[in-house]
């Protein structure tokens, strides 16, 4: 195989008429109305759907092996696949079509005809669960419609190819899941296509000779598009070349869909497993693969109360797994929010990638910047980026999925980035990349075209820049965050507006909640727990009007500019009751404001970060902090955009190392608004039509 990179792109045209098929699916589910609810439509419908398109790819064979399994019975399964072509067969003389010749004994004929399957499709059915559903279409009087609907829909491989049957399967979900999660979506074809050609461009030539293998794996797979459109690139690149796919999907019915359609296209449909990504062992512990494709789940919870059972747990012991063998075993290096389980399956991907291996994978905007410099979501994107793992992020316009309006990004990592790339990240916009359909398919209401494909993928290939393509050292994301104080200067004073900052304080809140009492005073008869809680609040009350008390005995127009004695001041007053440190604390720091011309408090002792450096104290409530990046001098950020604003303030190192690629900031094109005078003449303008069209009337 030469020079790959000279046939790319690829575009596989995916515009194709399903509508005649598809509308004939949405009339057999017409065909369920007062047996089923809408949303149960699909618990039929799915299965047929699959049954329909297993039983069309044998009808060539079925004759033979029917013949075979009647005469010996116990001739081994993988004759019997010999014979059908297929990694599957049924043994039954029973068809979808010749069911209806016996309707009075259609449901155990039909019976029959499934359990006649041979073991992968009988694990297909499984998961499909379609037993129950039997039973009520049998009660309903609906089984021999929907059976009768389905035989006379053609679904054979030479009427319906794996891209074809994956528009209709998606096409068909989509009619029956409008109101599906937006995290839950199919990738267009075309956009697999684009994520394939930027795996492909950036590849070894030599992974592509005649006979080698090429191990893709997609660990959210869905009905197995990503895996199939790939396979289906790569031979176009070189037939001779030997693609496994292997697949992991969650959720029943899109795993019997998948693995249906890999028994069909004669791929190892057992390399297709339904498992939790997140929460299973690895089935393909031993593989390593060159290429990873997925488009996971976006907000899917991982942790707390909408996750999975067992799925927290599962993560958790696989990060402290890494963090202990310090990356030898394990996949998670740190945990995102646990509302969100993006970052996890891009750590899966990158654990799972052989020591040339490059993956595609599609995110929303959240991994970019969420979270704060500690975060799981800042650390994972550090030990990306400090890795150099990281290739390419292509930013994508929204209105490309069926179900979902959100803006997408492809990162494209690499395990082993050519030289001139190294410690580097590409970024390319190409989010004007598109033609708009001709008639919208749910929320999707733009494609990629091959001259979109080809524009992305020449910006790929280029080492130079332009307005939507840019180059930045990896430095440029990561970051360190300084604590930033102002020293301890602040005026006291004890009156009316002071106190009531007081009475907003926690300490004091809690002593007596209004709201608590007034329903615990409801309930009768009170439990002693309950009896207890109302005393205490009485007592709180009490408290309250003692602090209260003190403080208003206190009050005076005097303002106190050493906020040491003021503390002292209010520590002392006579209140009549213990309170903390820290409560004293608390109402000085409410009762007084910071005024740069009061006095500096100065301690002995021994600094202690933010809080004392140089015997100076500094003051807590003027705490932030600043983001400074690596590859800046952290004394140049300061001289420039602290100190001039606040000449006095002073900054701790923590060693608090972050990242965050906020991509959008470096294409943002600044449109400066219409000078004051074209809107006034413009204003003025509507302003005299509108009265030439009062005086008409």
């Amino acid at each position: 195989m030469q020079n790959i990179k000279s046939k790319l792109p690829i575009f596989q045209k995916t515009e194709m008429n399903i509508s005649n098929e598809v509308n004939l699916v949405w009339s057999i589910a017409n065909t369920l109305r007062g047996a089923y609810r809408a949303d149960k439509y699909r618990d039929v419908i799915i299965p047929m759907f699959v049954i329909a398109r297993l039983e069309a790819a044998l009808a060539e064979t079925k004759d033979k092996v029917t013949t075979a399994f009647k005469a010996n019975p116990s001739t081994p399964a993988r004759v019997l696949e010999s014979i059908s072509g297929y990694k599957y067969y049924n043994t039954s003389d029973y068809t979808l079509k010749n069911l209806l010749d016996d309707p009075d004994n259609i449901k155990i004929n039909f019976e029959t005809y499934l359990s006649s399957y041979s073991e992968r499709v009988q694990d297909i059915l499984k998961n499909l669960k379609f037993q129950d559903e039997i039973e009520t279409l049998a009660k309903t009087g609906r089984l021999y419609n929907v059976i009768k609907k389905f035989s006379e829909l053609d679904l054979s491989p030479s009427a319906v190819d794996s891209i074809k049957m994956g528009y209709m399967f998606e096409d068909i979900i989509r009619r029956f899941s409008e109101n599906e999660e937006a995290g839950s979506h199919y990738t267009p074809r075309e956009v697999i296509g684009l994520m394939v050609n930027l795996l492909l461009a950036g590849s070894d030539e030599a992974l592509f000779q005649d006979n080698k293998v090429i191990k893709i794996l997609d660990m959210a797979a869905g009905t197995g598009g990503m895996l199939a459109t790939s396979k289906s690139y790569i031979k176009t690149l070189n037939p001779k070349v030997d693609v496994e796919l292997f697949g992991q999907e969650y959720l029943p019915e899109t795993y019997g869909v998948g693995k249906a359609d890999m028994l069909i296209r004669q791929d190892k449909a057992d390399n297709f497993v339904n498992t939790d990504t997140l929460k299973n062992p690895d089935p393909f512990s031993d593989i390593e693969m060159n290429f990873v494709v997925a488009n996971p789940p976006f907000g899917q919870s991982w942790g707390g109360k909408d996750a999975d059972d067992g799925v927290e747990q599962a993560v958790k012991a696989d990060m402290a797994r890494f963090i202990a063998t310090d990356g030898r075993e394990g996949r998670f290096v740190n945990t995102p929010t646990s509302g969100d389980a993006q970052w996890l399956f891009h750590l899966h991907a990158l654990a799972k990638l052989d020591e040339n291996g490059r993956a595609a994978i599609i995110s929303n905007g959240s991994p970019l910047f969420s979270g704060g410099t500690s975060s799981g979501e800042s650390q994972i994107r550090r030990y990306i980026l400090e890795n150099d793992l990281l290739e390419t992020i292509v930013a994508l316009p929204g209105q490309f999925f069926y179900n979902t309006g959100i803006s997408i990004y492809i990162w494209v990592y690499s395990k082993n980035k050519p030289e001139n790339r190294q410690n580097k990240v590409q970024f390319i916009d190409a989010t004007h990349e598109y033609i708009n359909l001709r008639r919208s398919l749910g929320q999707k209401r733009r494609e990629l075209s091959a001259e979109n494909i080809a524009q992305i993928i020449e910006w790929y290939q280029s080492d130079s820049e332009n307005k939507n393509v840019k180059f930045f050292d990896t430095n440029e994301f990561l970051y360190k965050e300084y604590t930033v104080m102002q020293p301890l200067q602040r005026r006291g004073v004890i009156s009316d507006e002071t106190i009531d900052a007081v009475k907003a304080l926690p300490f004091f809140t809690k002593l007596y909640d209004e709201a608590k009492v007034s329903a615990l005073l409801e309930i009768e008869p009170r439990t002693a727990k309950q009896e207890k809680e109302l005393e205490k609040f009485e007592a709180g009350k009490e408290k309250q009007e003692k602090i209260l008390s003190a403080l208003y005995g206190a009050k005076s127009d005097t303002s106190y500019p050493d906020f040491e004695s003021f503390s002292k001041l209010i520590s002392e007053l006579p209140y009549g009751i213990k309170l903390t440190k820290a409560n004293f604390n608390a109402m000085a720091l409410a009762m007084s404001k910071m005024d740069k011309t009061a006095k500096v408090i100065t301690t002995k002792k021994t600094d202690k970060t933010a809080e004392i450096a140089n015997g100076i104290v500094y003051d807590k409530t003027t705490k932030d902090s600043e983001i400074v990046k690596l590859s800046e001098n952290v004394e140049d950020y300061f001289a420039r955009e602290v100190f001039p604003h606040v000449p006095d303030a002073y900054y701790w190192d923590e060693d608090k190392v972050g990242a965050e690629i906020p991509f959008t900031r470096y294409f943002y094109d600044y449109q400066a608004p219409e000078p004051a005078e074209a809107l006034l003449a413009e204003f003025k303008s509507l302003e005299h039509q509108l009265q030439d069209l009062l005086e008409t009337l």
